[in-house]
């Protein structure tokens, strides 16, 4: 997922650089939220990690 999120940063950066403020928005938003779905789902698992490791010690 974060490998999504760099590419449609990358994708903003270029159409930005190219004068496509619509395609540069668009791809800029997308990538903002894939990285915040990545943060989110990362988090998710590590407090389920930390929980596990404390079932089991």
């Amino acid at each position: 997922m974060l490998k999504w999120a760099l590419i449609f940063f990358v994708v903003s950066l270029v159409a930005g650089f190219f004068g496509f403020s619509g395609v540069s928005a668009g791809a800029a938003t997308i990538a903002r939220w894939l990285f915040f779905a990545a943060v989110a789902i990362f988090a998710i698992f590590l407090i389920l990690g930390l929980l596990a490791g404390e079932a089991l010690f």
